[in-house]
């Protein structure tokens, strides 16, 4: 399998042996598909969050449950992308929104990686058609459960447990979206957006990795990783593959499902 992150230089040079796959998502009220239809990377296509990466949100499983793996196909078979494509996502926030559409391929066994830096960092090629891609057949394939963590897991105490969320959110001095601050008690704070510098690119494999030991993952570790809704985290696990540790599980809930019971939250760092 591919590395989980790869750079403009080495998309440009496979650019005939990949699929392109813009997953820009906002949280402020503006659409990725909108951002799209201004101006996309030549030949990529648009991998929207919550229609072809989520199920509809419920207060029982959060904002960005993953989807039935049936609607996944479907949705992967629409956009022309099949179980043989080499997917590169990417998106305008050091991938931190494409690393959900990179984690669920991956888990199913398939190469995709992110696209290092983001749209910006490719260059100033642009256009606005949506390619004509043929249909593909993208088979039904269930969610690993070895990549997959549950509420009990997240609160067992028999994994790392990493909260990819910013340190505010984390420390529960704000919450703009979930129904309570704070985090799942016994977590690390490890915010996925530090895995980049400030133009979006992933930091050295070795600087990823001095981070997610001081949070106290091991080589050998068992690792879950949350955010607030199950897609930032994603970037996470594919930082700690950068790193060299064994992939780590979702739990998909995350904060936006653990925050919706009446189980107890921790503040502070």
């Amino acid at each position: 399998m591919i590395e989980p992150v790869v750079s403009p230089e080495w998309v440009r040079s496979n650019r005939d042996r990949v699929v392109l796959a813009d997953v820009r998502a906002y949280l402020d009220g503006r659409k990725g598909a909108d951002a799209y239809a201004r101006g996309h990377l030549p030949g990529a296509v648009f991998a929207d969050l919550d229609a072809d990466l989520a199920a509809p949100p419920t207060a029982a499983d959060g904002r960005h449950p993953l989807p039935d793996p049936a609607h996944f196909a479907e949705r992967m078979s629409a956009l022309g992308i099949g179980p043989d494509d080499t997917v590169i996502a990417y998106d305008d926030a050091g991938g931190v929104m494409a690393a959900r559409l990179v984690w669920m391929l991956r888990a199913l066994g398939q190469d995709a990686a992110l696209l290092d830096g983001g749209i910006d960092a490719y260059g100033e090629e642009r256009e606005t058609d949506a390619p004509e891609r043929p249909r593909a057949v993208f088979p039904v394939r269930p969610w690993p459960a070895d990549r997959l963590a549950s509420l009990a897991d997240a609160t067992s105490g028999d994994f790392v447990v990493l909260d990819a969320r910013q340190s505010e959110r984390f420390r529960g001095e704000t919450e703009p979206i979930d129904p309570r601050p704070g985090h799942i008690p016994g977590a690390r704070n490890v915010s996925c957006r530090d895995n980049v510098d400030p133009d979006g690119r992933f930091r050295p494999a070795e600087a990823l990795r001095e981070r997610f030991l001081a949070a106290g993952v091991a080589d050998g570790a068992q690792v879950v990783s949350y955010c607030g809704s199950g897609v930032t985290a994603c970037h996470n696990l594919l930082a700690l593959e950068r790193a060299g540790f064994a992939p780590g599980r979702l739990y998909p809930g995350s904060w936006s499902q653990y925050s919706a019971t009446d189980l107890p939250a921790a503040t502070g760092d």
